[in-house]
């Protein structure tokens, strides 16, 4: 999940370790189930992005196919010989026994296609000198649930460009707040967290421009007790943000809602300001890890914390409730 100055700079707030709306408008009185709760996401990815590239030793020396191809650190490879690639299972499959294998990928979000010759290493087996990552995880914080589906984070999940992770499924899983390294000015703080052994609650299914999306059964929504409440038109004043900073527990926190800017379209339509003395304690405002965290005024779902000021962690930004169904 940036400062006062007049150029500021912001950072989302999922702690990666590498969220329809009425024809006649916004409803005060849509209800949904409250979140507040951490999260372990634990998503796989469309495609494999190259992490590394490195040489095949053969029988008549060492190659390097990928970097022979042009492929970069980034690219994100999505067929070979127009098979969908979504793990190394699929690569290796793809390529056994071949020369020359047609590839697209995708890179900084642009689509491109050549040709990669695989090499048989020592073992006999035909391998293209890529390392490759088809998963990603971290903890995050689930935001609402309505009629069954989830959504959480406020902001998408990005990678290194920072151009969106499109995502094949994965889950949410139960995971405790063990600690939390406080925000300073010029460094953004972050929660710390492990996840619960094969406690998957729920079943993420899309990554979208406002966050991680799927599905929750209604025993998962009864077990973890959440409660419903219903969604309201932020407004400046005092607000609360609800977000676990210990343990799995959520509770509430004094913010003020100091700016309101409905048009903002990257998740950024309202500042926040925390005041809590318990969170500024523990955190120093807002950190990694609570991107997602329901914002309420009067009791009412008003939005979700986003980003934080990295020159001044007692202020971040949120996304609006409004803004957060309608997309």
């Amino acid at each position: 999940m940036k400062r006062r100055i007049i150029k500021l700079i912001v950072t989302a707030l999922l702690m990666v370790c590498f969220s329809v709306f009425p024809a006649n408008g916004f409803a005060d009185t849509n209800e949904v189930y409250l979140g507040g709760i951490p999260a372990g996401f634990s998503l796989y990815t469309r495609g494999v992005t190259v992490v590394g590239i490195a040489d095949v030793v053969t029988e008549n020396g060492k190659f390097s196919p990928g970097k022979d191809a042009g492929l970069q650190i980034g690219d994100v490879i999505t067929f070979i010989d127009d098979k969908a690639v979504n793990s190394s299972e699929d690569i290796a499959a793809a390529v056994d026994g071949k020369s020359e294998v047609k590839i697209k990928y995708t890179r900084n979000g642009e689509s491109a296609e050549g040709t990669i010759k695989p090499k048989k290493d020592a073992l006999g087996q035909y391998k293209l000198g890529l390392f490759i990552r088809n998963f990603v995880s971290g903890i995050g914080t689930l935001t609402y649930v309505k009629n069954n589906r989830f959504t959480s984070l406020g902001h998408p999940i990005v990678d290194e460009n920072g151009s969106l992770i499109e995502i094949i499924g994965g889950s949410l899983i139960n995971c405790t707040i063990t600690g939390a390294i406080r925000g300073e000015r010029g460094k953004a703080g972050e929660l710390k967290g492990i996840f619960l052994k094969n406690t998957p609650f729920a079943q993420a299914e899309r990554n979208t421009p406002t966050g991680v999306t799927g599905i929750i059964s209604d025993e998962e929504i009864e077990r973890l007790e959440l409660k419903k409440v219903e969604t309201g038109k932020e407004k400046v004043g005092a607000a609360v943000i609800y977000s676990t900073v210990k343990g799995s527990q959520p509770k509430e926190y004094a913010v003020s809602v100091v700016k309101i800017d409905k048009n903002e379209k990257n998740n950024k339509n309202l500042v926040l300001k925390i005041n809590d003395e318990e969170l500024l304690s523990v955190t120093g405002g807002i950190v990694q890890g609570m991107s997602g965290s329901p914002i309420l005024q009067d009791g009412k779902l008003v939005g979700a914390v986003t980003h934080v000021f990295v020159n001044d962690p007692e202020r971040g930004f949120g996304i609006s409730v409004e803004n957060f169904i309608e997309k």
